[in-house]
Formats: structure tokens, sequence, C-alpha cells
């Protein structure tokens, strides 16, 4: 049976749909589907593609400069691509505060130099950090950093030095499809005061968080529109229908190599010694290695740090147990 409504129930939807909270005739109308704008004045200039494209290049050269950032700062950085962005110049420009600095990479495709230069960007802070760690410290993170602070000449000099490094580090993500020359070209300090680039070009912000053991902190890579235009053309000219040849075959490849040896190498530290001491070194002598017992063991081959661990047995033999991924394998978009 039909359930049937009180009075009071009938004389408050009667009230409802008279002060228009309730409407009768649109009840069971369907919410209206929500589209995204585009803007028909300044229209895309770089399809899905590319943007595809680019993710994948940058998934590559984030794996490369977290390899790099391992070794460089001795404790485990794992860098992760959040986005590939088409924006205009003015929304990159607009984040950045008086006292941040840029380091400008020149670009060479073909061995012919482009005019308008690549913009990396490292949080104050984050830069801070990795500068400290560089130095031999914890790379504890700065709390109370105002947010105009200008950076020492010491820090600028290892800030360039740093730059360098994560900049050398562009040239093997492209190399699967042209081969092209980043190399450092100056620091620039307070770039709210120079224009590089005209506030309406377009160009693709790529984010990349930096994950720290103690602190995480973000990298963001500005590239001209103009430079990417030439570099897709070039891509398209000299092989119209070139796919990396990894996405293809890759099964067959691990196949050939799944049986391969490979040398893994526990890292429990490693210390300095005078040769005078050396000298002296006994049976029983106790050298401390400047680690406590609870300090991770790295697990490495080929030279990067992949995982670290603990030390233990299995079976009466000496084993580390694995505790966490510092390298991570390739994440390929389906």
């Amino acid at each position: 049976m039909a359930d049937v409504l009180s009075q009071a129930q009938i004389d408050a939807l009667l009230n409802a749909v008279r002060s228009g909270d309730k409407d009768l005739e649109n009840g069971d109308q369907k919410p209206e589907k929500k589209y995204q704008k585009y803007d028909f004045a300044s229209p895309r200039k770089f399809n899905r593609d590319r943007i595809k494209m680019l993710n994948g290049i940058f998934d590559n050269y984030s794996r490369v400069v977290g390899s790099r950032l391992n070794a460089r700062l001795r404790t485990n950085c794992e860098v992760t691509v959040e986005s590939v962005e088409e924006q205009h110049y003015y929304e990159f420009s607009n984040a950045l505060s008086e006292g941040d600095v840029l380091a400008l990479a020149d670009v060479k495709i073909k061995d012919k130099d482009e005019e308008d230069p690549i913009m990396f960007y490292i949080g104050t802070s984050t830069a801070l950090s990795m500068m400290d760690r560089m130095m031999g410290g914890e790379g504890a993170e700065e709390e109370d950093l105002p947010s105009d602070y200008a950076y020492t000449p010491l820090e600028l000099r290892l800030y360039e030095d740093l730059a360098k490094d994560v900049i050398a580090m562009m040239d093997p993500s492209w190399e699967n499809y042209l081969p092209i020359n980043f190399s450092y070209s100056r620091t620039d300090i307070n770039p709210t005061l120079n224009q590089i680039l005209g506030l309406d070009e377009t160009v693709i912000i790529v984010d990349l968080k930096l994950q720290f053991n103690n602190l995480s902190g973000r990298m963001s890579i500005c590239l001209p529109g103009e430079v990417l235009t030439k570099i897709f053309a070039e891509i398209s000219r000299e092989n119209p229908g070139r796919r990396v040849s990894s996405e293809d075959n890759s099964e067959e490849i691990f196949d050939s190599l799944r049986e391969s040896s490979l040398e893994i190498v526990a890292a429990l530290g490693s210390t300095q010694l005078s040769l005078s001491d050396i000298f002296h070194l006994n049976v029983g002598d106790v050298i401390d290695m400047g680690y406590t017992k609870e300090t991770p063991v790295y697990l490495d081959i080929g030279g990067y740090h992949w995982f670290t661990g603990r030390m233990g047995t299995h079976k009466k033999n000496m084993a580390v147990k694995i505790d966490e991924v510092c390298y991570q394998l390739e994440q390929r978009s389906e």
C-alpha cells in the first residue's frame, strides 16, 4: 500500500512549493553538465599528444635528476612530475617574489642556438636545504625564512653549482627524440624586474616535487613555446612516425636481460683515516664509522642508491632487509 501523507506533511510540501524551495515540474530533471571553458582569443598551442610526450620526457628526467641528487646530496631524494601545463608567461612570472632566483639555460638544437632561454626555479627553502647538505649539514628546513630573503654571495655560488648539475641532466631525457644540448647560462637575481619573455607568450610549465627524508619542496621548469615549437617541428621532420623503441619492445628486451647477473653492493658506511692511523692499526682495533647502528644501509646498483635496508642474518648468513625503494622504475601511461 502506498504511504499516505499526513496533513502536516501536505502543508509543508505546499509551503515549499509556494516559496520556491521545491519545483514539482523539474523535480526529476538531471543537473546541468558543466563544461570546461575554452578561450578562443588565445587558443591552445600544443595538443594533448604533445603534452603527453612532454610528460614522458620529464618522467625520464625526474628519474635521472633524482639519481644525481641522491649522489650529490648523499641522501634519498625522490623526484616526481606533478603537472605539465600550457600557460602564459605572466602566470609563471607572477608567482615569483623579489627574493627568488632563476637559473637560465641556453638551448642548442642541431648546432643552432635558440634566443629564448629555459628557466629553472627551485623554492628558496628547498634550495637552502640542498646547499646545507652540499656543505655536509643535515639539510634542516628553515622554518622562519622571510619572504624577501636574499641569497648571500656564497649561497649564489652554490646555487649556480647546483643549477649546472640539474640542467646537465636534461640532455639524456630528449635523446630518444632529438639530440638537444642544454647548457647553464646565468643566474637571474630578482627576476620580477627582468622581462625575459613577453608576458602573453605561451610557455609550458613543468612542476616537479622533491621529496627528502625531512622535507619536501618543488622545482619548476618554464619552457618557452617558440623553442618547443621548433623542437616538435624538427622531430616531425626527421622522424614523422618515430616511436621510442623501448615502448614496443620492452617485454622482449626485458626477457633477454631477465637472467643477467647484476652486482648489488651493500654500503655499510665510509670514513677517513690518516696514513699514520692506518699504519698503526692492529688486530682487534675498532674503527668508528661515524654512523649509529640504526642508520640505514644503502644497496647500490650501478653506482646508484636503489634501496635502503637494515643489517641482519638469514639462515646464519649476513643479510640486508630492504626497507625502502629509492630508485623508482619507469611508470608508463596507458
